[in-house]
Formats: structure tokens, C-alpha cells, sequence
């Protein structure tokens, strides 16, 4: 995770960061989330480490944190 959130902006970590704007932290953390069980097979789109299933679901591993 350290690696993806080194790829950031400079700046944008700490800002995320302050207490202000954890509405916005959690907002970003909740994109990076998907309702129900995804397998490697319904990802359409980018490079994942696929299927890492996990007592509480299923984990696909990105590089990067989504902005968007």
C-alpha cells in the first residue's frame, strides 16, 4: 500500500491526512472497494494480482491509488 500512495501527488498524503478532511480520505479509500464478490475473471481492466480470497472477501492487489 505504501508504494501506491508514493505515487500520489507531493502533498496529497498529508493532506488527506488532516483530521479536516477525513470525509475525503474515506470517500477515496471507499472507491478502491466493490460490494459483492469480484473474481479475477470480472476485473475488465488494469494490471491485478488476482483472486487473493480472504475470510472477509475477495482482494485483487492494484499499484496505484484511483483519484477518480
Amino acid at each position: 500500500m505504501d508504494k501506491a500512495f508514493e505515487k500520489l501527488p507531493s502533498g496529497t498524503l498529508e493532506n488527506l491526512l488532516k483530521p479536516e478532511n477525513k470525509e475525503k480520505l474515506t470517500a477515496l479509500l471507499n472507491h478502491h472497494v466493490v460490494s459483492g464478490k469480484v473474481l479475477a475473471a470480472d476485473v475488465k481492466t488494469g494490471p491485478v494480482k488476482a483472486d487473493i480470497i480472504a475470510s472477509y472477501g475477495v482482494i485483487h492487489a492494484i499499484d496505484a491509488v484511483i483519484l477518480e
